[in-house]
């Protein structure tokens, strides 16, 4: 495994348990962290990302004690938090030549070229002369990995990079990371669980700081299949059902009536029929589980 977070725990002063004994294995590839907001996520990338200490635990990357020695794991490490800013008036050109020289690379010729690179992965070479505070959502994000990618980092984490977007930046968005992700090991937060579906190999869902469920989406899905059933209904049956089913879901059809899903290990009823299992099923079990 290339990263590995064991017996993690932090308490903020307010009595909140972001992380609660929390382990963890991850390997190269695209790593999808699912859970609501407030699910402890953004702790966890922050504490990974050397940003905050934890109360107990130990995390380690390739051999490195991430902990004990922050700045070496710094080195390797690509980091999109949340939220970013970006100064005012300043080209994304030069604002990239600003955290290349921060990262290290002294050779003038080296920055240009290295600059030339992501702006061109990133899709960004056309409005390099543009100012980045100009930029569209989607664009800011984009900047985001191209800043990331300076370094050739080893461990890449972004936190709930999607959020906001519109559908065509969030396409554009995944298919850049998906590129990335190839060569280093990702950690994507989200809270949305298409975004896990669409770019993930392997995923794990977070709640209360606490690790429900270590899978991969094809598995998840696949466990479940034969046991999710689907059935259209008025809203006073939906509200009858959910008291004598485990319903997943609800949402209404294009016949103004409901589409309700359900988990059951047998049919329900004649009138339910039998549904493909969706990641999003997977993720409103284990949340219903551990509620």
């Amino acid at each position: 495994m290339q990263l590995a977070v064991s017996n993690l725990t932090k308490v903020y002063s307010n009595g909140v348990r972001a992380i609660d004994n929390l382990s963890l294995e991850i390997g190269t590839g695209m790593f999808g962290l699912l859970g609501p907001n407030g699910a402890g996520k953004s702790t966890l990338m922050r504490t990974i990302a050397t940003l905050q200490l934890p109360d107990s635990g130990t995390i380690t990357f390739r051999g490195i004690d991430v902990l004990e020695d922050p700045m070496r794991l710094r080195r390797i490490l690509g980091y999109l938090p949340q939220e970013f800013g970006v100064y005012p008036r300043v080209s994304a050109e030069n604002l990239l030549d600003y955290f290349a020289t921060l990262k290290g690379v002294a050779s003038r010729a080296d920055r240009r070229r290295l600059i030339g690179e992501v702006l061109e992965i990133t899709n960004l070479y056309e409005v390099r002369k543009k100012y980045v505070d100009s930029y569209s959502g989607g664009m800011k994000q984009r900047f985001g990995i191209a800043q990331l990618l300076l370094n050739n980092p080893q461990l890449i984490i972004v936190d709930e990079p999607t959020a906001g977007l519109d559908p065509a930046e969030r396409r554009r968005f995944l298919n850049i990371l998906r590129e990335v992700g190839a060569r280093s090991t990702v950690i994507f937060s989200t809270h949305i669980v298409d975004d896990v579906k669409e770019l993930c190999t392997e995923m794990a869902i977070l709640n209360g700081g606490r690790l429900l469920q270590h899978t991969t989406p094809a598995a998840a899905t696949a466990a479940l299949q034969g046991q999710i059933w689907t059935r259209a209904v008025t809203r006073e049956e939906a509200e009858g059902l959910e008291a004598q089913y485990e319903v997943l879901s609800s949402n209404y059809n294009q016949h103004f009536s409901i589409d309700i899903r359900v988990y059951n290990a047998q049919r329900p009823s004649p009138e339910f029929t039998m549904a493909e299992p969706k990641l999003e099923d997977v993720y409103l079990l284990a949340l219903k589980a551990d509620n």
